[in-house]
């Protein structure tokens, strides 16, 4: 156990493998429902959903290391529930992240 004692097992931990999930079930979802055929975007090579989605999530650790790296993670706020809860600045990351994958399924 002790081993594994540096895994971070937070609320945006969970929030990102829920939505991940969620993803994953509905990606696999429209796959069964409306088969697709390779587009081509920006990149000039055929991409399928899951490609999109394997770029986007690149991109996001991506974003994320840059972040962590430049920025930190200190708390920008704090709301004032129980004893205050610190609302770190890597959800600023996270909300670039979404936008970043949003623009890649919408142009690659």
């Amino acid at each position: 156990m002790e081993l594994i004692a540096w895994m971070a097992w937070t609320l945006p931990t969970g929030i990102f493998f829920a939505l991940l999930a969620s993803t994953l079930g509905v990606m696999t979802w429209l796959a069964a429902v409306y088969p697709e055929a390779e587009r081509v975007g920006v990149l000039t090579i055929p991409t399928t959903r899951g490609d999109r989605l394997f770029i986007s999530l690149v991109l996001a650790a991506v974003i994320h290391l840059v972040w962590i790296g430049l920025v930190g993670t200190d708390p920008i706020f704090t709301l004032p529930i129980g004893e205050g809860v610190e609302i770190s600045s890597l959800w600023l990351a996270t909300l670039i992240s979404l936008l970043s994958a949003v623009a890649v399924f919408r142009t690659v």
